[in-house]
């Protein structure tokens, strides 16, 4: 981006006397949400959309948002990170996906941490004597009256042609590991529903975000989901990470077989494995930019309402001249959601998966004119298309590590662990 071409934004940020409801707030049809808990926030209206593409897509999106940042006027009394001046995102998996990558500024976002509550306005800016008299005091719109929901039926336990090139694919991995030609690669599954154009997506994103309050519920540009796997979190210079490899679904009504269940993930040699891999991958391709880079001890097990995750938190203080962005452009793709080694395992993924996987195992997240950010990979989603006849395309993917040993139907079973949060966020 040249200098000629960045806009000069003005971000009015004030805080609120009460604590908002976030997802009231959020467009019904295009909502732009981020939240977890008594954190996030949710944007209305857009004041300015970046879009991205190719293997370079995260090199250029960080160049951007600094002389975005850097040209921009910013009034913002609460100073916390994501205050002032924010952009929510979300990129494509692979550079030669069809998908977008893009930055999106809200024309206005209403953000809460914990006790404390903000609201900002973002408009281009005004110069010479139009600035005086275009001082902005934002103030929190009425929340849209929560509409009808009839849903999305999501079939991911039918077997046919897709679910046959499935099991054929992993054959294929585990061949290929075999070989020797690479030792782990993800490979993943998509299923197709349709939902009436005039739903309201709050239904979901609430439903998410009630029943996975240990994952960020995002939705950005339409993709929607709740993701377990935070890729990494900069605020003030400390950095944190979360690595999840390694799957067990959970067992419902039946405590003593669920806790047999992740003590069978915590002892399982293949499990441990690649969860090995997908550590290794991230503190490699974020020691060059952090300082003082640590683990916890042992992997631990971490329950979700469907899965129990092998998990591995990383920490680390942040290096000179980067910023959220870089780092996720560094770390991305992990070998998580890709496989090792990296170069190799997407080279398999192009062959062996049918379908371009969009944005889905890329990165969502948020960024601020600091260059603080939480990004997550994009797991347990799935990404809406506009509405035409009435209608609107919802296609949801989800995938497993593939190594030495991997049985295809227990892979497939794995994989419908890991769509149950958006088949039942979008159920009828």
């Amino acid at each position: 981006m040249s200098s000629v071409s960045v806009p000069s934004l003005r971000a009015v940020t004030r805080p609120l006397a009460e604590l908002p409801d976030l997802l009231a707030y959020a467009d019904p049809a295009e909502p732009l949400v981020w939240t977890r808990g008594d954190r996030g926030c949710v944007g209305i209206g857009e004041a300015l959309r970046l879009m991205f593409s190719g293997p370079d897509r995260f090199d250029r999106a960080a160049a951007a948002w600094r002389e975005i940042a850097a040209a921009a006027e910013i009034d913002d009394p609460v100073r916390l990170p994501g205050s002032g001046l924010v952009a929510l995102g979300t990129f494509a998996f692979a550079g030669t996906s069809g998908a977008q990558s893009v930055l999106v500024v809200p024309r206005l976002l209403i953000a809460r941490h914990r006790g404390l509550a903000w609201i900002t306005e973002v408009t281009l800016a005004p110069t010479g004597a139009d600035a005086a008299a275009t001082a902005l005091d934002p103030e929190l719109p009425e929340a849209p009256p929560l509409g009808g929901w009839r849903g999305a039926a999501l079939d991911v336990t039918e077997r046919g042609p897709q679910t046959d090139a499935y099991f054929a694919g992993v054959r294929e991995a585990v061949r290929r590991i075999d070989d020797g030609a690479l030792e782990k690669v993800v490979l993943a599954r998509q299923t197709v529903a349709e939902i009436p154009a005039g739903d309201d997506l709050r239904v979901p994103l609430g439903r998410l975000a009630e029943r996975y309050d240990d994952c960020w519920t995002f939705a950005v540009d339409g993709l929607i989901g709740a993701s377990p796997e935070t890729l990494i979190r900069s605020t003030g210079g400390a950095v944190s990470a979360r690595v999840l490899a390694g799957t067990r679904a959970r067992v419902a009504g039946d405590a003593a077989a669920d806790g047999r269940a992740r003590d069978e993930l915590l002892t399982s040699a293949k499990d441990q494995h690649e969860h090995a891999f997908a550590v290794q991958s991230v503190v490699t391709a974020l020691a060059p930019h952090v300082r003082s880079l640590h683990t916890s001890e042992e992997p631990f097990a971490l329950r979700l309402p469907n899965v129990w995750h092998l998990a591995t938190d990383l920490g680390a203080g942040l290096g000179a001249e980067r910023g959220a962005l870089e780092l996720v452009g560094a770390l991305h793709p992990t070998a998580a959601v890709a496989g090792t080694p990296t170069g190799a395992a997407i080279e398999t993924i192009a062959e062996l998966e049918p379908f371009d996987r969009g944005r889905y195992s890329g990165a969502v997240g948020w960024i601020d004119a600091a260059g603080d950010g939480e990004w997550v990979i994009a797991l347990r989603c799935g990404q809406l298309e506009s509405a035409s006849a009435g209608t609107r395309t919802l296609t949801a993917t989800a995938g497993g590590g593939i190594v030495a040993g991997s049985d295809p139907e227990h892979e497939f079973v794995e994989t419908v662990s890991k769509f149950r949060p958006v088949v039942e966020a979008f159920s009828a």
